[in-house]
């Protein structure tokens, strides 16, 4: 094991975060896992949709919801009713919660993705994933905006901007990203506009909105949540999962969604979920074996010391540090976007027939024709060049695709993440989840740099971001990483960073990025 001077002493690390540092320290407790306010869930209901209308359709205007529940304030009284009669659905009982709009609610809001294709189009039934949160009292106050078709249209897209929805705003600063696709999802838990919230991951796009935004990012393993219902990009690496504030908000989400789907036969073949609450101890780290993967950082000199600063925290809680471990950078982009095209392809009209079989759309032809028809609002900034590619590729069984599939689970997993946990022995990985929010851009598109999320998304594997401060006002989040079904450990480790820092600031709003001047 090496380890860099940084951390050549103990000592020297508690120096620094001492003095220097000390504002980024914790001043108050970190909250755990909250239970249902009592205060009720038409109060609770109230109160986000007064913030919603002064911060996401006026004020800022952040536009991270698509559309409003029309009947959520009655079903928040229904809950309170249940309450008062003493019965409780569950551990959501009363809880608002958002959801991205490419997850199908058998409601009165549409099932959209963002394009205007299925614009007014209303799912015929909820996802497996909605019914639980019914089942377990959650009160869904809307559908989020997202990238449309969840960032597959283009190779020049601006991040958060939907045909649909429109473009949503960073709430720490309106002029930069939100990153996508889990865009409105993330920013909406930010805002406070909600306190929990659920988006969906191809390759970052929990992680990547959750990390520029400043809260916590769940992507669990392939599988452990269902994906019936989800609009798709891969039946590989699509999975839902939960974005909250705190590491404790993320887990009683999951711990509602997990379970077995017998319309997801991925998720017949996981063991059986964890007690995730349960599971987290702000003593985790004390032993625990994380491996840095170094190649990830970010090259940025102010962002990689904040992530040094981490590290040092995990080891001042206990954790040994394997410094730097063997994972290379990812070099099986082409093969992804190969997998994850010839999917898309499939998968789509599969989704339509099951779950909009009245819409006016029924394969990916048909989207790509709708928006030749309506360019002027579905293509004024960018084009649908991934579709095309899409549309002209094969089908599952091409030789191409069966290719690229095993490339992609060979580098990711048996070269990749499997290799480094072996030989390391290691609980988890960590590394930069990724850069500050670049500067939104309707001409050259996203600019924002590689991150730390396509190992995990391509292997399939459980990938969780925690705040890890501000960079000149900006967030960024450390990335932990494990194997698969690896959930109840990753929330234990970032539970226990959570409560040794609570590092995660409420954003300001600001209309544009401030750019303080460097640290003396």
């Amino acid at each position: 094991m090496r380890r860099r001077s940084f951390f050549a002493s103990l000592g020297l690390l508690a120096s620094a975060l001492s003095t220097k540092h000390a504002s980024a320290l914790p001043t108050k407790p970190a909250s755990a896992a909250a239970a249902p306010d009592p205060t009720g869930a038409v109060r609770n209901s109230r109160h986000y949709l007064e913030r919603i209308a002064a911060l996401d359709r006026q004020g800022p205007q952040l536009r991270s919801l698509i559309e409003l529940n029309p009947d959520a304030l009655q079903i928040a009284a229904t809950l309170d009713a249940e309450r008062a009669a003493g019965t409780v659905r569950g551990p959501l009982h009363g809880l608002p919660i958002v959801v991205k709009d490419n997850i199908a609610t058998g409601d009165r809001m549409a099932t959209t993705a963002g394009s205007l294709a299925l614009d007014g189009v209303r799912a015929t039934r909820d996802a497996h994933l909605v019914a639980r949160l019914r089942a377990a009292g959650g009160v869904i106050l809307g559908k989020t905006n997202l990238s449309e078709w969840a960032n597959i249209r283009s190779s020049r897209s601006t991040s958060g901007w939907s045909g649909r929805g429109g473009l949503s705003r960073n709430p720490y600063a309106l002029d930069r990203s939100t990153s996508g696709s889990s865009s409105g999802s993330a920013a909406a838990v930010a805002a406070n506009l909600t306190r929990l919230a659920i988006g969906t991951e191809t390759d970052g796009s929990i992680v990547s909105p959750s990390s520029i935004m400043g809260v916590v990012g769940l992507k669990p393993t392939v599988g452990r949540i269902s994906r019936d219902g989800i609009i798709p990009i891969s039946h590989t690496q699509d999975t839902p999962g939960p974005i909250a504030r705190t590491v404790g908000d993320a887990a009683l989400l999951l711990a509602a969604l997990a379970g077995p789907d017998p319309q997801d036969p991925a998720t017949l073949g996981a063991p059986a979920p964890d007690d995730y609450l349960a599971a987290l101890n702000p003593n985790a780290l004390r032993g625990a074996r994380i491996g840095v993967a170094r190649e990830f950082f970010t090259g940025h000199d102010e962002i990689d010391e904040r992530i040094e600063y981490a590290l040092a925290r995990l080891v001042l809680q206990g954790a040994v540090l394997v410094d730097p471990i063997d994972l290379p950078k990812v070099g099986y982009e082409t093969e992804e976007q190969a997998v994850l095209l010839h999917e898309f392809k499939h998968d789509l009209p599969l989704w339509l027939a099951t779950f909009a079989p009245h819409a006016p759309i029924r394969t990916l032809a048909d989207v790509i024709a709708f928006n030749n028809t309506h360019r002027d609002r579905e293509m004024p900034y960018f084009g649908q060049e991934l579709l095309i590619q899409a549309q002209a590729l094969g089908d599952l069984d091409s030789a191409v695709y069966v290719q690229a599939l095993a490339a992609c689970r060979k580098g990711s997993r048996e070269e990749g993440i499997d290799r480094a946990i072996r030989e390391h022995k290691l609980d988890a990985i960590v590394a930069p989840t990724g850069g500050t929010a670049w500067l939104t851009d309707f001409i050259n598109g996203d600019s924002g740099g590689d991150g730390f999320s396509t190992p995990a998304a391509v292997a399939g594997y459980p990938h969780l971001t925690v705040p890890a401060g501000l960079v000149r006002g900006l967030p960024i989040g450390l990335s932990f990483v494990g194997p698969a079904w690896s959930e109840a450990r990753l929330l234990a480790l970032g539970y226990a960073f959570e409560q040794a820092t609570q590092w995660r600031e409420e954003p300001q709003f600001l209309k544009q990025s401030s750019i303080p001047p460097l640290r003396a």
